[in-house]
């Protein structure tokens, strides 16, 4: 058998591909990486997954010759607003190639906007049916706005130009209305989006009684990093915060899911803005009808208690005198009645004092003491109740009715004799 080169192989094969295989293809897949290399050339990855969307069963290189992809690149961004990125879907005519150096890889020829569209609206709607299966779909449009809105909570990029436009607009509105502005910052496209405005609003309700309103917004940038805020992640983060949501992160024509489930949708920072400067000024204007309105309402108010008052004292004026004459003997009934009841009152509660009078007269020691009884004391003053309370030696004070006597323990009597 004939041994042949790598290259001669390669070579064969490149032949037979050439020869077996149609011109141009129409393939349906999934890129897995999208590089722009020198020259204008773009590199490609084209992958094909299960029906679990998880282990790959196909893997191909792709390019888009630079002069093909100047032509095709700002075509299929102005029809999808993407640009081709890694995890799009995409279908694509191609020629199959194959070199003996590279190996297999597929020319990219024509991309076909409209099924990655159809895909873009295909991965929203399942976003959306998602949220309205977990019931929180519309939770934040039913949020009433408060009625005033001056306390701002911001998420946006802190050097971006909409979120200083906002701010200038707010701070310098036609009214000299005041608004307080917190920022808390967010990057606004690329891979990093997701985590960190749900880091933002995290931020945010963790303080959530100290803001009126969450307000989202994305100044500039180009239509096809829109993509970044179509996660599920971020819109039920957004549909159950507990604070109005006003989100401006797009041009007029586009959307996102956001745009579904936040309170309300504006176009731009400035027209959010706007919103918020429309909603205060409204709130002026009912004020200032209200002022109006207070004084006659008052006059209205007190010329009715007046007549109230007047119809009251007419009713009073015309009363029978008997009412009156029944009224007054009443009183003076009564008055009797308290009258004899506070003196007999009185009267027990004077001779319960004297009984208490007379009892403690009766335990008067003075008294006791000019009977003939005596108290005798230790000299450290403890009364001798007991002959064990003064023991041998011990000095005695012994109070009479006319005086003091020292008298010293010389021993103990019992039974009458002396011991």
């Amino acid at each position: 058998m004939e041994t042949l080169t790598l290259y001669q192989l390669n070579h064969e094969v490149r032949s037979l591909l050439e020869g077996a295989l149609a011109q141009t293809y129409w393939v349906q897949a999934e890129l897995s990486e999208v590089r722009l290399g020198q020259g204008g050339h773009c590199y490609l990855e084209f992958i094909q997954k299960d029906d679990t969307g998880r282990a790959l069963v196909a893997r191909a290189r792709g390019t888009i010759w630079a002069r093909t992809y100047a032509m095709l690149s700002p075509l299929f961004e102005r029809a999808t607003g993407e640009r081709l990125r890694a995890g799009m879907k995409v279908r694509v005519e191609v020629e199959v190639g194959f070199h003996e150096l590279y190996g297999f890889a597929l020319n990219v020829l024509d991309i076909d906007p409209a099924y990655t569209l159809g895909d873009m609206a295909a991965r929203r709607r399942e976003i959306l049916s998602q949220l309205e299966a977990d019931g929180i779909l519309h939770d934040n449009q039913q949020l009433p706005l408060p009625r005033l809105m001056r306390r701002i909570a911001v998420i946006s990029s802190a050097g971006a130009a909409g979120y200083g436009d906002f701010c200038n607009q707010l701070m310098h509105n036609e009214y000299d209305l005041r608004f307080e502005i917190r920022l808390f910052p967010a990057v606004m496209q690329g891979t990093n989006v997701e985590a960190t405005v749900l880091a933002a609003l995290e931020a945010v309700m963790a303080d959530a009684e100290q803001w009126d309103c969450v307000v989202l917004i994305r100044g500039g940038g180009a239509t096809s990093d829109l993509s970044d805020f179509d996660t599920y992640a971020l819109a039920a983060a957004v549909a159950q915060m507990p604070l109005p949501v006003i989100v401006g992160i797009g041009h007029e024509r586009d959307e996102t899911v956001l745009d579904f489930v936040a309170h309300t949708r504006v176009k731009t920072p400035t027209a959010a803005a706007a919103f918020l400067i429309d909603h205060q000024a409204q709130e002026l204007a009912l004020l200032q009808h209200f002022e109006t309105l207070f004084p006659k309402a008052f006059r209205l108010i007190r010329e009715r208690q007046q007549h109230r008052l007047d119809t009251l004292t007419a009713r009073l004026t015309a009363a029978p005198q008997r009412r009156l004459e029944v009224e007054y003997h009443r009183g003076d009934r009564l008055h009797d009645r308290f009258r004899t009841a506070v003196a007999q009152h009185l009267e027990r509660t004077h001779f319960a004092l004297r009984l208490m009078d007379q009892r403690l007269q009766a335990l008067d020691p003075v008294r006791l003491l000019k009977r003939g009884y005596s108290l005798t004391f230790t000299a450290d003053g403890t009364l001798v109740r007991c002959p064990a309370d003064a023991p041998k030696g011990t000095i005695l004070m012994t109070q009479l009715a006319g005086g003091k006597l020292q008298s010293v323990v010389s021993g103990e009597v019992a039974n009458g004799n002396d011991e």
